[in-house]
């Protein structure tokens, strides 16, 4: 039975996750761990306690799963290197410094570091690249995305990925924020990023490749968090017994 430390345990994704986890027969919900500040502390998740430090705790749990804030998400990361204990976090928002300092536990432990840990978003990912790759540069890129209102970040750290995986297929690419004023004619090499909010949408992803005289569009809807829920959990049997390293749901899935 694997025993599961759920960092944000209360959060939106947190609750998708226990969840999740409680329909497995081989792993448990063994610890629940929530900001020092947040109202729900003291009260139980599949009657597990929740706690506002995972330090007391870790040494409990065969693998720490995290959906916190950056801040939080490299001091877990850290500790659980510290610990010698799995790691898995979809937290987004990580900046440069914290996504290395993040690879340099990944030397002593195995991490699943995704940004959505959706099956279906990370077959996205794979056919957004074989479709770039195809149509080349003749096809202008733009991405949108669209959330709840309750979102803090934006763009989403999928969209960004989605980015990312454009501008290296596309040469001399250049990534921007949404668009105003008179900016004139679209340069060729621009991929161009809108976040949409509003509402309780749970996630939605379009990437436009529009050419003269046609257009494809690759778009993955989230229906429920139960689809990064169990993600997360394909993500925690992957993370289990493999050597340390940095690892995405691209290698959880057999994608790469």
């Amino acid at each position: 039975m694997v025993k599961i430390a759920l960092c944000g345990a209360l959060g939106r994704v947190g609750h998708a996750i226990a969840d999740a986890i409680s329909q497995q027969n081989d792993m448990k919900l063994s610890s629940a761990i929530e900001a020092p500040d947040h109202r729900g502390l003291g009260t139980k998740i599949y009657d597990v306690g929740v706690v506002n430090n995972l330090d007391p705790v870790i040494a409990t749990s065969d693998v720490v799963v995290d959906f916190t804030n950056p801040a939080t998400t490299v001091s877990h990361a850290e500790l659980a290197a510290k610990s010698n204990k799995p790691f898995v976090t979809g937290t987004t928002a990580l900046s440069k410094d914290q996504i290395d300092t993040i690879e340099k536990a990944s030397h002593t432990i195995p991490i699943v570091l995704a940004p959505n840990m959706s099956v279906g978003v990370n077959l996205l990912y794979k056919l957004v690249d074989d479709a770039a790759g195809i149509l080349g540069d003749d096809f202008d890129v733009e991405i949108t995305e669209t959330h709840h209102r309750f979102k803090k970040d934006a763009p989403s750290g999928t969209a960004a990925r989605l980015a990312d995986i454009l501008a290296k297929s596309k040469s001399g690419s250049t990534i921007i924020h949404g668009r105003q004023g008179m900016i004139g004619e679209r340069p060729q090499n621009e991929i161009a990023v809108h976040a949409l909010r509003g509402g309780d949408v749970v996630g939605e992803h379009t990437v436009v490749f529009a050419g003269i005289g046609e257009r494809v569009e690759i778009t993955h809807r989230a229906h429920s968090r139960a689809t990064f829920a169990n993600g997360v959990v394909r993500a925690i049997r992957f993370v289990i017994d493999k050597s340390p390293g940095l690892y995405t749901m691209g290698d959880v899935l057999g994608l790469t």
